[in-house]
């Protein structure tokens, strides 16, 4: 199936601005091609809206910086599709520590993030290791931004679900302290 078309938004960044598509409250989102993504293998449309939304970590180091986190977007995607198999990137969006949103699958397009959950939730991972360290509120910002946006633009339901990866599976992901984060939102049930 084909990519289902979102909105296309751009970073804000080095003068950039907003892409005509972009929604007011919305954050900025970059692009798989300005972070250098391959095309996936296979895309398929996920159920929207979406009731459920899983956060994860990346468990790797922090993105700080833009060439950074696009660096680690292709490391990750590379990964996922040469050693776990999968059709792409296994996350819906990534954000960094910077609080920049980087698109993975986008929106309404399954995911491969959480098993036997994929088609019905969105995936959302920041990006670093939160086993011990807690992530920045920038981070935390524009995870609760990209949120309110999904329900404005009609892919999540007004009142899905928040868990962390942990909640559905055998995992520590998405590491104590973004749990712990993640708990004290009004949408996180247990």
């Amino acid at each position: 199936m084909k990519r289902s078309p979102g909105p296309s938004m751009l970073a804000g960044r080095d003068g950039m601005e907003p892409a005509a598509g972009a929604v007011e409250g919305c954050p900025p989102v970059v692009p798989r091609s300005e972070w250098g993504a391959r095309p996936p293998r296979l895309s398929e449309s996920m159920q929207v809206p979406a009731a459920l939304v899983v956060i994860h970590h990346t468990a790797l180091s922090p993105g700080h910086t833009h060439p950074a986190c696009c660096a680690q977007l292709r490391d990750i995607q590379q990964l996922h599709m040469d050693e776990c198999g999968w059709n792409d990137i296994g996350y819906n969006f990534l954000i960094g520590q910077d609080g920049t949103v980087y698109e993975g699958r986008g929106w309404g397009v399954e995911g491969a993030h959480t098993r036997m959950f994929n088609n019905a939730a969105l995936g959302i991972a920041l990006m670093g290791c939160f086993t011990d360290l807690a992530p920045s509120q920038e981070a935390l910002s524009s995870a609760r931004r990209l949120l309110c946006c999904g329900v404005s633009l009609g892919y999540l339901l007004p009142a899905f679900t928040l868990k962390g990866h942990r909640d559905l599976g055998s995992t520590q992901c998405p590491g104590d302290m973004l749990h712990s984060s993640i708990q004290q939102w009004e949408s996180y049930r247990p």
